[in-house]
């Protein structure tokens, strides 16, 4: 069943608390540790259920190409071509019979162990080692106790009820096949691969899937039987064993990696939970970085409508870093959406060098009206921060906010090496903003006459002609001849 995440729809669910009935994506929980499956509720703090992949994963029947793609992947292919040309090649004694006997087993331990890969989140084929490690033939083993055991079941019902519940037992073992089949690559165990109350829970939480998986398994079968028969019709009977066995193994090799794939898709149903492992940063461990987890939970808090619990949280995160820019952001934009004026004001220092920082006239200039309401005439007392804000605003077209900050700039500040640019850009406010040219040329003659060690001051003469000939203020244009 998909899951969507609470606070994020549209988001795949990776986590459920049971306590909270709450579901969470992973950009809720960035400090959960996927490997070892364990997260805690963010809300309760009690461990959470991993759910895996289960609401993510596409539907089997959308993944037709993949399965059949599945056998023709480097490691398939090896161990088919080995397993399939081999005996070809070693002579009919019984040291040969022993070879081809023993290259069956690995492909059918390589199939079986498709199954629980492919389950476990890999939709790379396994590693030819598989096949030929020593240690899994025992599943071979067991899937033939299990075929005895089914056909014993038909035989024991057959003498009990006679043909009617003999032809009964004989259409529930083929249909329940396939499940048994994933429960004894899962469980390995023959008591589980034929218990019919255990076949029958699978079937029945699978649901209809399991029915159209089935009607694909039929189709493939076929589709092998009929590609063997044309091989064993038209061509030689060297060529046509060797390309039958290699049609055998493919398709099984495709059947048996769509039926790791279905317990894939239902995990959740099932009862256990696994991820996609083969993409690059899969099966790695969460980034359990405090600044994500404090983000999530921010997120988390203002969509619960917890604006006072969120208004703490960014408070304390600033006692602990008092210029953290990204804290100062967003409480700014909570304090402005709450309209709390005695906040605003309270941090306006740090808000108005964090946005000064951004280039943000449009958020200085509301910031400014917001102060003024507690504070009339409101003035910086920081005369490097008063310029800073000043030519936000006087960029973003706030020309008299521009001129409130700088007024009495030489008064309050007569000694700052900021006095020069700041009465600068006073002219450029009254000039190019407000076409007050004689008021602009004032200020440019100020600086003329007060600031002579400047480096501006080598260029107020021609920004007084630009004032005369009302052209904007925009200083000496560059120049790049090589003076020689």
């Amino acid at each position: 069943m998909k899951h969507d995440c609470h606070y994020h729809p549209g988001e795949p669910a990776k986590w459920h608390c049971g306590d909270c009935q709450i579901h969470y994506c992973a950009r809720c929980m960035p400090d959960a540790d996927t490997r070892k499956r364990h997260a805690l509720c963010p809300h309760c703090s009690r461990a959470m259920r991993y759910l895996g992949a289960a609401t993510e994963v596409v539907p089997f029947w959308n993944r037709i190409g993949a399965f059949f793609r599945y056998p023709f992947h480097t490691d398939p292919l090896l161990v088919i071509a080995i397993c399939t040309l081999v005996p070809l090649l070693v002579s009919g004694n019984l040291l040969g019979l022993i070879i081809t006997l023993v290259l069956a087993l690995a492909l059918l331990k390589y199939t079986y162990a498709v199954i629980s890969h492919t389950a476990e989140g890999h939709m790379k084929p396994p590693p030819v080692a598989v096949a030929f490690s020593g240690s899994g033939f025992d599943i071979v083993i067991l899937q033939l106790l299990v075929f005895a055991l089914m056909g014993g079941m038909v035989a024991a019902a057959a003498m009990v009820g006679g043909p009617l519940l003999m032809f009964l037992a004989l259409a529930f073992v083929i249909l329940a096949l396939p499940a048994s089949i994933m429960v004894l690559a899962m469980e390995h165990s023959v008591m589980a691969a034929v218990n019919p109350m255990n076949l029958a829970v699978l079937i029945s939480r699978i649901g209809a899937p399991y029915f159209l998986l089935y009607g694909y398994l039929i189709l493939l079968t076929l589709a092998s039987g009929a590609a063997q028969d044309f091989a064993l019709t038209h061509f030689t009977p060297g060529v046509a064993r060797t390309l039958a066995g290699f049609l055998n193994s493919t398709f099984t090799l495709m059947l048996f990696h769509m039926l790791g794939y279905l317990l894939f898709q239902y995990q959740e149903e099932l009862g256990f939970a696994s991820d996609l492992q083969d993409d690059d940063q899969a099966g790695e461990m969460q980034n359990r970085d405090r600044t994500q987890r404090f983000d999530a939970d921010i997120d988390m808090n203002l969509k619960d409508g917890n604006y006072d619990r969120v208004q703490s949280m960014l408070k304390e995160a600033l006692k602990r870093d008092s210029q953290n820019s990204l804290r100062l952001g967003q409480l700014h934009r909570l304090l402005t959406a709450r309209n709390d004026i005695q906040e605003l004001y309270r941090y306006h220092p740090r808000l108005l060098n964090m946005l000064a920082d951004r280039n943000d006239g449009d958020g200085i200039a509301e910031l400014q009206k917001v102060i003024e309401t507690i504070e009339p005439g409101f003035r910086l007392e920081e005369p490097e921060l008063s310029v800073r804000c000043a030519r936000c605003l006087y960029q973003r077209g706030h020309y008299k906010p521009a001129l409130k900050l700088l007024q009495d700039f030489h008064k309050r500040f007569p000694n700052s090496e900021e006095l020069a640019p700041a009465y600068l850009l006073v002219a450029q406010a009254l000039a190019n903003g407000l076409g007050q040219w004689e008021k602009a040329s004032a200020f440019l003659n100020f600086i003329k006459k007060r600031c002579l060690n400047h480096p501006l001051h080598e260029q107020i003469d021609v920004y007084l002609q630009q004032v005369e000939n009302r052209e904007p203020l925009k200083g000496p244009k560059a120049s790049f001849a090589v003076q020689e």
